[in-house]
């Protein structure tokens, strides 16, 4: 008995070697085939406007409490930044910018049809980088003149900034050209044929680059009113005097979509039919987002 014990645990060990050669189905499995990647410590990267910087968060930790193992990665700037740092080949799952210019430089879906219409005047390369099909239209802001507490400047409306930048009376806080604020703040401009140029050299005018830093410079009454989203404002606490209609600088409308180099496409486009839910509608609509999806 001593003698056939030892073959005995010979033959069960060979047994479960072979087995665990296998797979579900009988097919081998070679000994140095990689284990598939584990669903827990998937990192989503979600590139995002700024000024969704409070919501999102919010969002991202509800979504996450739902999707163990799922990590949301937030960038939050300006979306002219997020632009250069998507076309310089940082990873990226989902864009949301504040703006559909910068969404639509990296859509050669859109840039192609424009350039076919006025090639001359619309130089912009096909930047094939977004998946088009994912593409929609998720909130709308406002464009809001906010003052910092107390308004010492007793600054009352657009129409009144006006006559005060004129006189150089007062000092308006602003972001770049290059990002979506300061785009809307230019159409603001031309609609009150105010020159930019003029007034920056007045010394009326500070800049900063992107909606966060022109927040922070009202918030800290370093200026006596600035040009921000409505939300910004609300995330702030600080007070709106007036907000931009459409006919005045258009509408600031939020597109979003996943990316072609996304590494996780499906997990991507789940979180993004999430945000078109009633419950992330709530939390953008508590600082006054308009949901579109």
């Amino acid at each position: 008995m001593k003698k056939v014990l030892p073959v005995i645990l010979s033959l069960t060990l060979a047994l479960s070697l072979t087995a665990c050669g296998r797979n579900t189905g009988g097919d081998p499995v070679p000994a140095d085939s990689p284990d598939p990647a584990p669903a827990e410590n998937l990192d989503l990267i979600v590139f995002a406007a700024a000024s969704m910087q409070e919501t999102l968060t919010e969002i991202g930790e509800a979504y996450k409490a739902d999707h163990p193992g799922l990590n949301l990665v937030f960038n939050f700037d300006s979306s002219g930044t997020l632009k250069t740092q998507i076309q310089e080949g940082a990873d990226c799952d989902i864009f949301i910018s504040a703006g559909q210019k910068q969404m639509n430089q990296l859509d050669a879906a859109v840039t192609s049809a424009v350039n076919a219409d006025a090639p001359e005047e619309n130089p912009e390369e096909n930047l094939d980088f977004i998946e088009s099909n994912t593409r929609f239209d998720l909130l709308e802001n406002k464009v809001a003149l906010a003052v910092p507490e107390g308004n010492p400047a007793n600054i009352r409306s657009f129409d009144g900034l006006k006559a005060s930048l004129e006189a150089g009376d007062i000092l308006l806080a602003v972001g770049n050209s290059d990002v979506p604020v300061g785009q809307y703040t230019q159409k603001l401009f031309a609609y009150y044929g105010l020159d930019e140029t003029a007034l920056a050299a007045s010394g009326v005018l500070t800049y900063g680059s992107n909606v966060k830093e022109v927040t922070t410079q009202v918030s800290e009454g370093a200026v006596d009113c600035g040009v921000i989203y409505a939300t910004d404002a609300c995330s702030a606490g600080l007070t709106v005097v007036d907000t931009a209609t459409a006919e005045m600088c258009g509408q600031v409308i939020y597109p979003a979509a996943v990316l072609k180099s996304s590494r996780y496409p499906e997990e991507a486009q789940a979180f993004l039919d999430y945000l078109r839910t009633p419950e992330a509608g709530a939390v953008l609509e508590a600082v006054g987002f308009t949901p579109l999806g």
